[in-house]
């Protein structure tokens, strides 16, 4: 039986490439934290080995190395949220980069030689010229938030470490992705979430919302983590991959796709504080290298994808009972 270990088992991508490669017939292995939420694997806790380690201490993720022994490592763990890298910048690129300098030397100091998939991310491109799109991995790079900086630098740490020491690395740049259990902070989510909770009446009939003229291309978690699973099984080492749909969605269009699925009235409303000291006006990615490799395509449609995110809202969002006067 393979082995995989996954950095950030419990966030939303590494639960869904938990089930992914449990269905695989894997023995998988994940890192948590003490303080983790455990709510997104819970449902397949018992199938699952878990180590504590925090990519701040490289003792603990070598002690998770050498516990699971694994063929492959999927790197997610990460501070993954845009506008938290304006608030905590340096504690972002603690994580994001520094962290993944501890990762690869515990994996040096280790006695294993597992393929590792480094997730980086689409923010890695930042200020991409109209002339420029779709992207390509050969794209240059003008990231437009810390984010982006610590994405940059983790990755270009990856195809330093497997150039120097033969680690045997694959980056893949997903752009953005989304589906059930995403995090409420996220576009997509946050749109979903406040939908249920009007339809629920724990909410007046306002929408709140940013920067709705942004684009991006938006891909479906399912079909992410099955391209995860391509990249470590197809793809060659010290090379970057872009995994998108190819398809570019403003952020109105997935709002208007959204308020279609619900018969409530809702108004919406602009909310300072949601928008970004700079955005990037458009990412849509440029897929063909990856395609080539492995002959993945994004398969479930964003429709499917936005069905799926809000119905798990509906059976998530807790409607509380008034309780009653005492006598």
């Amino acid at each position: 039986m393979k082995r995989a270990l996954i950095t950030g088992i419990s966030g939303f991508v590494g639960s869904h490439l938990a089930e992914f490669l449990l269905n695989k017939g894997m023995e998988v292995h994940g890192t948590i934290r003490w303080r983790s939420k455990l709510d997104n694997i819970i449902h397949i806790k018992d199938k699952l080995k878990l180590v504590d380690a925090d990519m701040r201490d490289g003792y603990s993720l070598l002690r998770a190395i050498e516990e699971s022994s694994p063929d492959y490592i999927f790197h997610l763990a990460s501070q993954s949220f845009v506008p938290m890298s304006w608030r905590a910048p340096a504690d972002t690129m603690e994580t994001n980069a520094v962290g993944a300098i501890h990762l690869f030397e515990a994996i040096r100091q280790s006695n294993c030689d597992p393929v590792i998939q480094i997730a980086g991310s689409s923010e890695e491109y930042g200020m991409a010229y109209p002339d420029e799109t779709p992207i390509k991995e050969t794209n240059p790079l003008r990231p437009l938030s810390p984010y982006g900086v610590s994405k940059v630098t983790a990755d270009m740490l990856g195809c330093q470490y497997h150039r120097s020491y033969g680690l045997k690395i694959i980056v893949t740049r997903a752009f953005n992705h989304t589906g059930p259990r995403r995090g409420d902070v996220f576009v997509t989510s946050n749109f979903s979430k406040q939908i249920v909770e009007i339809e629920k009446g724990v909410k007046e009939a306002v929408m709140y919302v940013g920067n709705l003229n942004a684009k991006r291309d938006f891909s479906d978690v399912r079909d992410i983590v099955r391209a995860y699973w391509l990249a470590v099984t197809k793809c060659g080492y010290g090379e970057v991959y872009n995994i998108c749909s190819e398809k570019a969605r403003t952020i109105q269009s997935v709002l208007d796709l959204l308020l279609g699925m619900t018969d409530k009235e809702i108004g919406i409303k602009q909310d300072p504080t949601r928008m970004r000291p700079s955005d990037v006006e458009i990412l849509q990615g440029d897929c063909s290298k990856f395609r080539a490799k492995t002959r993945w395509k994004a398969e479930i449609p964003f429709e499917k994808t936005m069905e799926d995110l809000l119905d798990w809202w509906r059976n998530n969002v807790q409607v509380q009972k008034s309780q009653p006067l005492p006598p």
